[in-house]
């Protein structure tokens, strides 16, 4: 029989008169305990939720990979590339790439008759996927493109449509200034809202043949390609690996191909992003600070006013080594059921926020209009492992106080 873990049940799982521990310093040290890992857990949950619907709004609007001209400037007047079949096909059989779809841009000007915004006319073809704008459809339909016939249909998003007064099945004007002032007609069948503000006010999405058209362009030439990967975190690999591999190839006007990936695209987003990570790091060290020096306090506590318990088994001939066993056996007793209650908590918390969406949050600032949660198991196993451990390891120290104790002086001293 294992004498440290059955003196340590009687201590710890002992009727109350048989407890000597002051009931309140157990009580906050397991509240610590508790209420640590709730935060921890919570703060996990939301920095990966948050950091994961960014992630897919910014690469809704643009894909995880985009191959265009390598003259391209960074503004949204492109110079073409001419695309064929057989490079389409190499890049969609491609490891790691899921697919594959053109796309072309043109800046214009919005006009109704009241008032007028500047907009990125972004064009797509039959083989756009259509997932992204599904999800964030408020009203209305996406539209249907026509092999045989250039549509006028066009989504725009919500911001737009308040600014502008324009609705589903309205029409509208929209002006591209070159060397000529040319105009084009629209009908809105749907729109969309992302609450990514910096692109929901700037992005009208349309059939890629009027851009084509407006561009002069033939059938072949677009913007670029937006490519669509199997697993997010060997997107750069992937991009790396198609930018050697189309470094030495030309279209069919002699243009170099420039691999770039949603990363190299938006740097500010993703380098906030990662700024996000020390965040969730600095809370997880405090938490678990406060979380240990309460524990750490109620061992001291327990060693304390078990004194002379401490004193008759060192007299029977007990090592400090076992002793020191019972009171740590006694802490993972406590830190355990704080543990239990922390989970509880915590997970009760991210529950009700991704079903019901409680606490809100504003969209022009944060992108979102809800706190998003996004907890995976191996994160929140990894939590309650390294909490456990770390908590334990900081256990060991306050144990050495038993030995310290002598057996004559506790006895004498009841």
């Amino acid at each position: 029989m294992n004498l440290e873990l059955f003196i340590a049940r009687k201590i710890h799982f002992g009727p109350k008169a048989e407890r000597q521990a002051t009931p309140p310093a157990i009580r906050i040290a397991t509240i610590g305990i508790a209420l640590g890992l709730a935060v921890m857990i919570l703060s996990v949950a939301i920095v990966i939720g948050f950091k994961k619907e960014v992630r897919n709004k910014v690469i809704g609007f643009g894909s995880h990979i985009q191959i265009t001209n390598f003259d391209n400037n960074s503004s949204y007047e492109t110079v073409p590339i001419a695309v064929g079949d057989s490079l389409l096909d190499n890049l969609q059989a491609h490891p790691g790439v899921r697919h594959v779809e053109r796309f072309a841009t043109k800046p214009g000007i919005l006009k109704t008759d009241t008032d007028f915004q500047g907009i990125v006319l972004k064009g797509v073809g039959s083989d756009y996927d259509w997932s992204f704008f599904r999800q964030n459809l408020k009203e209305g339909e996406i539209i249907q493109l026509d092999e045989k016939k250039r549509s006028t249909d066009v989504l725009i998003s919500r911001y737009l449509s308040d600014l502008l007064g324009l609705k589903v099945g309205d029409s509208f004007l929209t002006y591209f200034v070159e060397q000529e002032v040319r105009a084009r007609k629209f009908h809105i069948t749907g729109i969309y809202e992302t609450g990514f503000s910096d692109y929901d006010k700037l992005f009208v999405v349309a059939d890629i043949r009027q851009v084509q058209r407006l561009n002069g362009w033939a059938d072949d030439q677009v913007s670029g390609l937006e490519l669509l990967v199997d697993d997010y975190d060997q997107v750069d690999q992937t991009a790396e690996t198609l930018y050697f591999a189309l470094a030495d190839q030309q279209d069919r006007e002699g243009n170099t191909f420039f691999v770039r990936s949603i990363k190299e695209l938006n740097p500010m987003i993703f380098s906030w992003l990662d700024v996000l990570d020390i965040n969730v790091v600095v809370i997880l060290v405090l938490m678990l600070a406060v979380a240990g020096f309460t524990m750490i306090s109620g061992l001291l506590i327990i060693i304390l006013e078990r004194t002379q318990m401490i004193g008759i088994l060192k007299a029977l001939g007990e090592s400090n080594a076992s002793i020191r066993k019972i009171f740590l056996y006694v802490s993972f007793f406590l830190i355990g059921k704080g543990m239990v209650w922390g989970n509880m908590i915590g997970l009760a918390i991210c529950f009700l926020q991704s079903t019901t969406h409680l606490f809100k949050l504003d969209a022009s600032v944060y992108y979102l209009d809800a706190v998003p949660i996004d907890l995976r198991f191996s994160a929140w196993l990894l939590l309650n492992i390294g909490t456990l451990v770390l908590s334990m390891a900081m256990m060991l120290g306050p144990s050495y106080l038993i030995t310290k104790i002598h057996p004559a002086r506790s006895i004498r001293f009841e």
